[in-house]
């Protein structure tokens, strides 16, 4: 084996590697408490008069979802020295209309947060196709090889479900109570999400590039 195989190996085997549950309780952690904060806004500011100040069951929850947001952002970057792209341009969009939406005690901005995110990454992936660059490849290539087919295949559905879930929330938000959206963006948002990923298997099957062996001398 060649040195610089060695010191590849090495930097791989390195790298610290995060349990796919906790990974999962990383991601959904946030959700969960968003959608216990706005259901139990009235009982958490009786019993902590300081998220009262921040206004109403919505307001608490969104001031919540953002400790909860950065929190899980600071855990995953301890545990790996790296942060994620998605979550991380995610988390910086709940920053800043979350800190609108309480400064202007106004739930518009925190409601708007997902149709943003969702459209920002549907267009980005979209527009890289337009270019030429399947741009998911580039995000899961670590986690499993395709051909370029397959990349392109792939990062256009991607593309074209992030753009479903920006109109998906915007019909929720805006047609029905703010409780019905909390709850769809926990417990709809997600499923939906997993059933499509689980729905992609069998393009990544079929588009998959067998890894060389490793461990043999070049």
């Amino acid at each position: 084996m060649s040195n610089d195989r060695i010191i590849e190996t090495l930097e791989e085997t390195g790298k610290p590697k995060v349990s796919p549950v906790l990974k999962l309780v990383l991601e959904l952690g946030p959700l969960v408490v968003f959608f216990f904060a706005n259901s139990r806004g009235e009982w958490l500011a009786g019993h902590f008069p300081a998220l009262a100040e921040l206004g109403g069951p919505i307001f608490i929850a969104t001031g919540m979802f953002m400790a909860a947001t950065a929190t899980a952002l600071a855990v995953s970057w301890v545990l790996t020295r790296t942060l994620p792209m998605m979550p991380l341009v995610s988390g910086i969009v709940v920053f800043v209309f979350g800190a609108l939406t309480l400064y202007l005690q106004n739930d518009t901005f925190i409601k708007m947060k997902p149709t943003i995110v969702n459209t920002l990454f549907g267009v980005i992936l979209l527009g890289g196709l337009a270019f030429g660059k399947p741009l998911l490849g580039y995000v899961f290539n670590a986690a499993f090889k395709l051909t370029e087919e397959g990349w392109q295949k792939l990062t256009l559905r991607w593309g074209l479900f992030f753009l479903v879930l920006a109109v998906l929330n915007e019909v929720v938000w805006r047609h029905f109570s703010t409780d019905f959206w909390v709850a769809f963006k926990v417990w709809g948002t997600m499923p939906i999400t997993i059933l499509f990923t689980l729905a992609q298997m069998p393009l990544i099957m079929k588009y998959s590039v067998e890894q060389p062996e490793e461990g043999k001398a070049p």
